[in-house]
């Protein structure tokens, strides 16, 4: 039976980080002067084992999430992934499961995963610039490794492909157009996100936004573009698709234009806590009850009290008035 929060929004997305490292530096999420060689990341017992990840995806798809997106950190970091790919493919209510990554993995990944039951995959490229890539990622990869994540995913049959691209004014929005064009012409999903305020650490400020509105006119004046229908209520792009059927874009625009009021995702934590909110300030722990000795019907209750009394809409609070409080990191419950 699917729950809903005090705003009356159910629960449909789960979004399951399996691991809070990374293999890149990204200046938006984890910047390398703060998550450094010596930075101290989870200890392996404090993480979330496959076989407790598949039992809380059982319990909460019994709850109304069909949708369910593995995400890190980095999640091809975590060893044999597609291991838990398997077994999350293999519960009962699971109708869409799906992933995102920085693709650097994905020539080693993509085939097993692809055989394992992953459904789609995103793959996250911020520019087709190398330099400004680098800059970005904190010197970890180059364009070309990620277009190469990229072919491996179309071999293994991934179709339809999502990119998603985070665009921050004065660092990347130059190269925008060019990524739109590059992307149209490959028949992929190109997907602009709105630089947020997430986490504590990126030093976000709302001049570094480029809007929306912004991103559509930029790259309509040179292939025009006209807007689409959501494909379903809580779905978080904006749609455009270009005029001369050659495909389209989408818009995650988080600050301009909020969508708080279709919000339909929970996020559970690499170390098991489940959050309402991707700007949380804190989660609620499953991960002790359940291996406390917990039962299903136990752990479900505290899911269903913790979504119950959810009345999280913190972007549009933002949009009203600056709201600053300390929130949880991007890379700890992936975005």
């Amino acid at each position: 039976m699917t729950i809903r929060d005090t705003f009356n929004r159910p629960l449909r997305d789960l979004r399951i980080s399996v691991t809070d490292r990374c293999n890149f530096r990204c200046t938006y999420c984890m910047p390398a002067a703060i998550y450094g060689e010596s930075y101290k990341f989870l200890p392996r017992q404090q993480v979330l084992t496959f076989e407790e990840i598949t039992r809380l995806t059982g319990i909460i798809t019994r709850l109304g999430a069909v949708k369910i997106r593995l995400t890190g950190g980095e999640p091809l970091v975590r060893e044999q992934v597609e291991k838990l790919v398997a077994m999350l493919a293999a519960v009962e209510g699971v109708g869409d499961l799906t992933l995102t990554t920085n693709g650097y993995l994905l020539p080693q990944k993509a085939q097993a995963l692809r055989e394992a039951g992953l459904q789609r995959i995103t793959i996250s490229l911020d520019s087709l610039d190398d330099a400004v890539f680098r800059r970005m990622n904190g010197n970890r990869s180059g364009v070309q490794a990620v277009l190469d994540g990229i072919t491996a995913a179309e071999q293994a049959g991934f179709d339809p492909i999502k990119i998603n691209a985070v665009v921050q004014r004065g660092v990347n929005d130059h190269t925008i157009v060019d990524m739109a064009r590059y992307f149209k012409e490959r028949g992929h999903v190109l997907r602009f996100i709105e630089y947020m305020d997430v986490g504590n650490l990126n030093e976000w400020r709302m001049e570094d936004v480029v809007s929306a509105h912004d991103i559509v006119e930029r790259i309509g004046a040179e292939m025009p573009l006209e807007p689409l229908e959501r494909n379903y209520k809580s779905e978080v792009a904006l749609r455009y698709r270009y005029r001369d059927g050659g495909g389209e874009i989408g818009i995650i625009a988080s600050v301009t234009k909020p969508f708080c009021g279709a919000c339909s995702r929970m996020r559970l934590s690499a170390e098991g806590s489940i959050y309402t909110c991707l700007f949380a300030e804190k989660g609620t722990d499953l991960r002790g009850p359940l291996r406390e000795g917990a039962s299903d019907d136990e752990i479900e209750q505290i899911i269903r009290q913790t979504w119950g009394s959810r009345i999280d809409r913190y972007s549009e609070e933002r949009a009203g008035i600056p709201v600053r409080r300390k929130k949880v990191e991007m890379y700890h419950i992936g975005g």
